[in-house]
């Protein structure tokens, strides 16, 4: 999937950029207090997009 709509998604589901890294942007989930790591390219493999909003308790794209 693409990594902008990936980001879409995650902050459609109220996670919020925390910091920008040299290979990974992060991503916080306040209200459930979870963080996790964006890979920087442009596409994000189906399966680390799902680990993602697994890890920010978010529903799956």
């Amino acid at each position: 999937m693409k990594r902008l709509d990936l980001i879409r998604h995650l902050e459609r589901h109220g996670c919020e950029l925390l910091r920008e890294g040299g290979n990974h942007t992060i991503y916080v989930n306040r209200a459930a207090k979870k963080v996790s790591a964006v890979p920087r390219h442009r596409e994000v493999i189906e399966f680390t997009a799902r680990k993602i909003c697994k890890d920010l308790e978010i529903p799956r794209p």
